[in-house]
């Protein structure tokens, strides 16, 4: 197929909004952005052998890559609108394309995301993809935000997704639960709405717990400390690893796309009617201390050294 073609393809399958005046097929897309609102702008690149297996479905591939911006909306309380897509494909497969499409497109109706533009171009298996939402003025959730006293809490569970992709590793068949959460997570943006004005600051953990939350201290110029028991593990993950191989997934594996965020200590009643409200669960984790750094510590007090802190893509192999 030619390239033009393959757009045309992806445009009569795109779904559109009464607030897209003019979408894909012309140079730049045309918004109306609604007054009193902030425009909340997130990129993320998903290249193969990376940040998906070489087995993955296409139409998993195509979820994921959306799944993983909206995740980063629903980390700033944004409300979803419209998307652009960047496809690099090694060659012009319409039934790779088509696949690829029903994940992507099924995940942009659930939110109604609008499909408004993108690129496409011959290269290695790569897809790109920038979100808008929307935020109300003053209200986004921000990383600067976090402050002493604060407690630390995180959405889901951690460590599944890691695990998928260490069975993958090692030759063998991963648990189709965990794996599950590795081709296809849930961006939690009922959670990130509900959180708006009522959580501190958040953050979506995609490289790994630890690393992600010591962005937000950085930011915020303060510590926290976590209580390692308290990190919240699967069944399915609990039945495939056991002791510090476990908690080294929990807290460093990534790949999850939960919300971890801080809040005051006097909201807890208000976090969880929150989580309740959007379907989501919730575990308190630690708290916010003066200071910097993030210090895990077992149920004697002693404190547990993590094997990484998290993913680096520019780290040492």
């Amino acid at each position: 197929m030619a390239e033009f073609d393959l757009i045309e393809r992806i445009r009569r399958r795109a779904a559109s909004r009464d607030d897209v005046l003019l979408g894909i097929g012309d140079d730049a897309a045309l918004l109306r952005v609604p007054p009193e609102r902030h425009l909340v702008v997130a990129t993320d690149t998903l290249n193969a052998g990376v940040h998906f297996p070489g087995d993955s479905a296409p139409a998993d591939i195509g979820w994921k890559a959306l799944a993983v911006n909206l995740s980063d909306l629903a980390a700033m309380g944004a409300e979803p609108a419209w998307c652009t897509l960047s496809l690099s494909l090694p060659q012009a497969d319409p039934a790779w394309l088509d696949g690829f499409l029903d994940g992507f497109l099924a995940l942009a109706e659930r939110h109604r995301v609008a499909l408004v533009g993108g690129d496409t171009t011959r290269g290695p298996l790569s897809a790109c993809v920038t979100v808008h939402g929307l935020a109300e003025a003053g209200r986004a959730l921000r990383r600067d935000r976090a402050r002493a006293g604060d407690d630390v809490w995180v959405s889901g569970t951690l460590g599944d997704a890691a695990a998928a992709l260490a069975q993958w590793r090692q030759g063998g068949a991963a648990d189709p639960v965990l794996r599950a959460r590795l081709d296809r997570p849930t961006p939690r943006l009922a959670l990130g709405r509900a959180l708006a004005g009522l959580a501190h600051a958040a953050i979506d953990v995609s490289d790994g717990l630890l690393a992600d939350l010591g962005h937000v201290c950085r930011a915020s110029g303060v510590g926290a400390e976590l209580d390692l028991d308290a990190l919240p593990a699967s069944p399915a993950l609990r039945g495939a690893f056991a002791g510090d191989a476990l908690r080294g997934l929990q807290a460093s594996g990534g790949d999850d796309y939960e919300l971890c965020f801080t809040a005051p200590s006097a909201a807890i009643d208000a976090v969880q009617r929150a989580a309740e409200a959007s379907g989501t669960p919730v575990s308190w984790i630690g708290r916010i201390v003066a200071g910097s750094g993030v210090a895990v510590f077992d149920a004697e007090g002693a404190r547990w050294t993590p094997p990484r802190a998290g993913y680096e893509h520019f780290g040492a192999a």
